[in-house]
């Protein structure tokens, strides 16, 4: 076979739209290119991809190697699609024989040495997985975090060796899938609206805000308990479906922050300074920066 359509997914803010990763192998000189609106990190991919299967004993084409990435419109960035490109390449080479490949999908940085790094945004890509039935193959580093989602089927590697293992069900990876039962679904706070003392009135209104899901603003002059009250909002509040845990959690995901997955259905509060601007209060730029970005 010369020709491999591998799934994978980008990142476009919350949303993981499917990446189809086309592998060529076709006469000519030998050549790597990579097409499909790829940004700097992707184009970089061709030395990793070599390395890694070179360092990983596995043969190399020394043939031309054309890479697609579709859709052609949907700008690609970040090594995310290492793991995908070099098993098209693989299966092209016809140094992996599999029949379902199309049920899989696959996430996942390559070291120089075959080894499977983490990504980033690994929640969002997930749940996608899900909705179309298939199994990920994602790094191992974030197997934990991908296990928030309920029912979703995911192989967790850390090697390209791993890969090629369990497609020729040689060594087949263990099949992992969480269940409810199996989520820790309490909500632990180190604070509490008895911490506080006096304001009787202004707990009140805390109370049926809450009860009855208001939005509140807070008025008064510096030092009158606005913040230490505003705090403690989210420990009378209701727990958070799944839906909005898992939101909660891919945004985490997406500006790189670790999430608790002990106690991951905490509602978020953040407190930006006063003087912080509307613009900066929404990232500060149009690609925005995940040192400003505010959860609500």
């Amino acid at each position: 076979m010369s020709l491999a359509r591998i799934y994978s997914r980008a990142q476009v803010g919350i949303q993981a739209p499917e990446v189809i990763v086309e592998v060529h192998l076709g006469n000519g000189l030998p050549a790597f290119h990579i097409v499909g609106l790829p940004e700097a990190s992707v184009k970089e991919a061709k030395d990793r991809v070599r390395n890694a299967l070179e360092n990983s004993k596995f043969g190399f084409p020394d043939q031309r190697i054309t890479v697609n990435l579709a859709p052609a419109d949907l700008p690609k960035e970040g090594g995310r699609f290492d793991l995908a490109i070099a098993v098209g390449i693989l299966i092209a080479s016809d140094q992996i024989v599999c029949t379902d490949i199309e049920r899989y999908e696959f996430y996942g940085e390559l070291a120089l040495n075959g080894e499977v790094r983490g990504v980033s945004a690994i929640l969002p890509s997930v749940l996608a997985a899900k909705a179309q039935g298939r199994c990920c193959f994602l790094p191992l580093v974030n197997d934990s975090l991908a296990s928030l989602v309920n029912g979703v089927e995911r192989k967790a590697v850390s090697s390209i060796q791993e890969v090629w293992s369990d497609l020729l069900n040689q060594q087949p990876l263990p099949l992992n899938i969480s269940y409810p039962e199996q989520q820790h679904s309490g909500v632990e706070f180190l604070i509490d609206l008895s911490d506080v003392k006096g304001q009787p009135g202004a707990k009140r209104v805390l109370e049926i805000a809450a009860a009855g899901g208001h939005n509140l603003l807070f008025l008064g002059p510096p030092g009158t308990g606005k913040s230490m009250l505003a705090q403690r909002m989210p420990t009378i509040m209701p727990g958070m479906s799944d839906d909005e845990a898992l939101s909660t959690a891919a945004l985490y995901s997406i500006i790189g922050q670790s999430v608790d997955l002990t106690n991951w259905r905490k509602r978020p509060f953040r407190n930006p300074h006063h003087t912080c601007s509307a613009v900066a209060l929404v990232g500060g730029s149009s690609n925005p920066n995940d040192n400003y970005i505010t959860i609500k």
